[in-house]
């Protein structure tokens, strides 16, 4: 999949679940850049991830990304379907 296709997917569940539809993200976006990503919010944003892309994270990776171009990198690694 190509990772435009994928940050664009990522995109969307970032926008619903945050309830801000002109939220747009780029590689370098952390969860200090967005309003209202917390810890919780982590969570339903990670569980949305792996639902819509059929994969599945251990800690210790969700735990190494540093920003939106980490987990970007990781879905594109595990050759996310969709």
């Amino acid at each position: 999949m190509e990772m435009e296709s994928i940050q664009d997917q990522v995109q969307d569940i970032f926008r619903d679940i945050l309830d801000q539809e002109s939220l747009t993200l780029t590689s370098a976006t952390t969860a200090s850049d967005v309003d209202g990503w917390d810890s919780l919010t982590h969570i339903q944003l990670i569980v949305a991830i792996e639902k819509r892309f059929k994969v599945k994270f251990s800690s210790k990776e969700i735990l190494s990304w540093k920003n939106i171009g980490e987990l970007l990198n990781s879905l594109h690694t595990k050759g996310a379907p969709r």
